[in-house]
């Protein structure tokens, strides 16, 4: 067995071993016969074996001017709401549950803390829906909704959705000098540019499209797949399938239309 083999089997073991707990602990956390005692201390025990997860998605966060920590913490909150909401009977992952929740608490405190351009409260508002529902709906539908089944929950249209997923864009903007508020100073927001990886901004639209994809013919299916969700350029894709970057570039846009035309049918 190879180093490679070795390391891919114990990971997979510790993957499982936290499955099973986290059933485990969830059995318990919803069997009405335990007393207070035990379902608090199972409650306390899944937000524990969960953090990891928290600190992941506050790491997409950090060199945004807020403290790693602070971070944390808020996407806790998340993390709780989560844990006390999750219905175990659905067949979802939990951790597939739970992301979008922890996310929005984040991004909902860097809203409260304020935006770089005035977002109408409308849209905050809606911003907050979207969050909710999506977990919602990817929990009873067993993957990522689409944007007008989002828009169908809120009872709003397409172009609405899209607009307040769009408006997280707005969030304060913050000084190239800030760093990332470690004791040691850190790395400032200048340092990292072409580092941090813009395309999480638009995690939400991207799992949101992926339905879509589907209706698509193979090839115009690939290059979408390679350009949006591998973050290749043209010219590599035109390189890994066989063509011209221009060409690439035509059936880019042609596509691109294409899906945009699904998502305004019938509004």
């Amino acid at each position: 067995m190879t180093d490679v083999e070795s390391r891919e089997g114990v990971r997979s073991a510790a993957l499982e071993a936290t499955r099973r707990e986290n059933a485990r602990l969830f059995m318990v956390f919803r069997d009405p016969d335990v007393s207070d005692a035990e379902r608090e201390s199972a409650r306390e025990a899944l937000v524990h074996l969960h953090l990891p997860l928290v600190e992941h998605c506050a790491r997409r966060f950090r060199n945004r001017g807020e403290p790693f920590e602070d971070l944390v913490q808020v996407g806790t909150i998340g993390l709780i709401k989560s844990v006390d909401r999750f219905d175990t009977d659905r067949g979802v992952e939990f951790s597939t549950y739970a992301t979008p929740t922890i996310i929005g608490e984040i991004k909902r405190y860097f809203r409260d803390k304020g935006w770089a351009i005035r977002v109408p409260r409308r849209l905050q508002e809606l911003r907050m829906q979207i969050s909710a529902s999506t977990a919602e709906l990817t929990q009873s539908l067993g993957r990522s909704p689409t944007p007008r089944e989002i828009a169908e929950a809120i009872g709003c249209s397409v172009e609405e959705i899209i607009e307040g997923l769009e408006s997280s864009n707005a969030y304060a903007t913050l000084s190239l000098d800030a760093t990332d508020g470690s004791d040691e100073g850190g790395q400032s927001m200048l340092e990292a540019i072409g580092i941090d990886d813009a395309a999480l901004e638009h995690v939400e639209i991207r799992e949101s499209v992926k339905p879509l994809l589907e209706s698509l013919p193979p090839r115009e299916k690939k290059i979408l797949l390679l350009r949006f969700f591998k973050n290749m350029t043209q010219s590599q894709i035109a390189a890994e399938i066989g063509v011209s970057q221009m060409h690439v570039s035509r059936l880019l846009t042609r596509t691109l239309e294409q899906l945009r035309a699904s998502l305004e049918t019938d509004d």
